[in-house]
């Protein structure tokens, strides 16, 4: 079960943000936040992109200010990160991801000939 929350803005729309484990690298995860005008179509957004046993149950982890502005600012309102590491400070050495978009994600490798 992916860890996971939202927020509800006070126009009315929902940005839910859910940690799911990494399509590329299999021993991580990623962040991922979606805009939307509620739970239910932010879940169907990411079902329709392929991610189909997404589900939020609860609100452990709901997304921080930094991250539903991050999310409104982008055209698309689907937006991705390498998820952080529980215990983990940042620091000098562990510069912050920028936010990239859903398509970056999903993109299937080209084949090599």
């Amino acid at each position: 079960m992916a860890a996971g929350g939202f927020s509800k803005l006070p126009n009315g729309t929902v940005v839910v943000a859910l940690n799911l484990p990494s399509p590329a690298a299999p021993d991580g995860s990623v962040r991922v936040l979606v805009h939307a005008h509620n739970r239910a179509r932010a879940l169907t957004r990411l079902r329709n992109l392929g991610l189909r046993a997404v589900y939020l149950r609860g609100n452990a982890a709901p997304p921080t200010p930094d991250e539903i502005t991050a999310v409104l600012h982008h055209p698309d309102g689907l937006i991705w990160r390498t998820a952080p590491v529980p215990g983990v400070t940042g620091g000098a050495d562990l510069p912050q991801e920028l936010w990239h978009p859903i398509r970056a994600l999903l993109r299937r490798p080209t084949a090599q000939t």
